[in-house]
């Protein structure tokens, strides 16, 4: 019997309205970190050298871009972040999707 691939077996599971409101309650925060990342990549620095920037340890940029954080980081930590990657931030509220 075959493997179901991974969007096979997501799209089941989130048929479950319990697992639909928790994946959609942690997407806002993967997406946040996966783009801390890119970006910080697309400036061409390694975690320890944004750490040097930021004053700060190597283990606080891991731990601010871990994807299975349960740690919700500071607006101003945030931006912290990704002023020293020559970025600002810009906040967009749009309706609530169901």
């Amino acid at each position: 019997m075959k493997q179901p691939t991974f969007k096979q077996f997501r799209e089941k599971a989130l048929l479950d309205s319990d697992v639909k409101k928790e994946y959609d309650s942690l997407s806002a925060a993967y997406e946040l970190r996966k783009n801390l990342i890119r970006l910080r990549k697309q400036a061409g620095l390694t975690q320890e050298e944004l750490a040097v920037r930021l004053n700060t340890r190597k283990s606080n940029i891991s731990r601010l871009e871990n994807v299975h954080s349960k740690i919700s980081p500071k607006l101003s930590t945030i931006e912290q972040y990704v002023k020293a990657i020559g970025y600002d931030i810009e906040i967009k509220f749009v309706p609530h999707r169901n």
